[in-house]
């Protein structure tokens, strides 16, 4: 198959499917999982486990994930290892064939899961090439398409793919958030169990905005030990209020945080006038960033896999976490009264803050995805708490 290197590039015999970038090139490949095409923003990430999260995850709304793990698939998919029941990423770029799925807890083959899901997959690229492309060049814009007659109108791909404004000034929150409010029940999975039902004595009630939120956050705040409501991105202040919460958790999600930040940071700077724990994750970090007069700015690369260190300034720990975001909170221009907590030892881009004088802060990984494997659920643990 042609490298990332290739541009108009002729149609090897067997192609049934093809990745084209915004600048021309044509990636070809054999297509599996739902016919069609998609637009998105092509990223790559470099996790060995884990597919079916990341590609249910719905920060990935509007993105292609290239995987840089060859063997993707091998594992088969299962019901209890969805992040969300909403889409996530569009498509997924592999290394080699999906083969049949060889694991104890598989119900399916990856390939049929993604035609089911409406996700298409191309396989037969040199996904070593086109990572080195975007780490170079930057996450570029493409359309990913699958045909079994091969059949393919290459100029019309590039011109979507060229006409596709991009993920900057993007609101995805608002298309993969909640539509209603729920009280959220069950903590993390264990093998044999499945998820655990969390009893006891009276909980602290957190209320949690849905930005685009994996479930495993909310299993992580029960297991932590707080009753958790779900609320969709756009509840308004006196709503969340009315919920009358000891805490308020902000939410992972997609897209241009400055574009979420118009109707999320009023209602956030409201609950920090009130003196509302917050705790954000992600985009909800961001969001908490913006509401504090900090910025963000859009990666070059951005940060996608379970293997980021990040340091945390207070005692030196580095802790090993799971990332997946496009942009991040400016920490050459943090205004008073925002601490930088964590820092990443990749690239030094920001990774925590904490507002002076609130119980506030936020983190830019994941601390739910276990990547340590338990590095750092102990910030579930210190906002949970905090709350008395």
């Amino acid at each position: 198959m042609a490298d990332a290197a290739s541009s108009h590039a002729p149609q090897p015999q067997g192609a049934t499917g093809v990745l084209v970038l915004a600048d021309g090139t044509v990636l070809w490949g054999r297509g599996f999982g739902a016919e069609g095409s998609a637009v998105g923003e092509v990223c790559f990430n470099t996790a060995m486990t884990g597919y079916q999260e990341v590609m249910t995850d719905p920060s990935y709304a509007a993105q292609i994930v290239t995987f840089t793990f060859p063997h993707i698939g091998n594992v088969g998919v299962n019901e209890e290892d969805l992040e969300a029941h909403v889409d996530g990423a569009v498509g997924c770029v592999v290394r080699e064939d999906v083969t049949a799925p060889s694991n104890f807890r598989s119900e399916g083959s990856f390939g049929d899961w993604l035609a089911a899901k409406g996700k298409i997959g191309l396989s037969g690229v040199d996904t070593r090439a086109l990572t080195r492309r975007i780490r170079l060049s930057g996450a570029p814009n493409a359309v990913i398409a699958h045909s079994e007659d091969g059949a393919f109108d290459i100029p019309a791909l590039v011109k979507r793919a060229a006409d596709w404004p991009g993920l900057e000034g993007m609101d995805l929150a608002r298309v993969v958030s909640r539509t209603a409010s729920e009280d959220w029940e069950g903590g993390v999975w264990t093998l044999g169990k499945g998820y655990a039902a969390e009893t006891g004595a009276a909980r602290p009630h957190v209320v949690a905005i849905d930005y685009g939120a994996k479930d495993n956050i909310f299993r992580s705040l029960v297991k932590a030990g707080a009753q958790v409501t779900v609320v969709p991105a756009q509840t308004p202040l006196d709503a969340v209020l009315a919920l009358k919460p000891d805490g308020v958790f902000l939410s992972n999600g997609p897209g241009d945080p400055a574009a979420t930040g118009e109707y999320a940071v009023p209602v956030i700077q409201g609950l920090l006038e009130r003196d509302i724990p917050l705790f954000g994750i992600c985009l909800g970090h961001q969001m908490l960033g913006l509401a504090a007069g900090a910025t963000t700015t859009k990666m070059h690369q951005g940060h996608r896999g379970a293997n980021h260190p990040v340091k945390r300034l207070e005692d030196g720990v580095v802790e090993i976490t799971s990332m997946n975001h496009g942009f991040a909170v400016d920490n050459a221009a943090l205004p008073a009264g925002v601490e930088e907590t964590h820092v990443s030892l990749f690239d030094g881009s920001n990774c925590g803050i904490a507002i002076t004088g609130k119980n506030a802060f936020g983190v830019q990984y994941h601390p739910e995805a276990s990547p340590g494997p338990q590095d750092s659920f102990y910030l579930f643990e210190k906002f949970i708490g905090s709350l008395g």
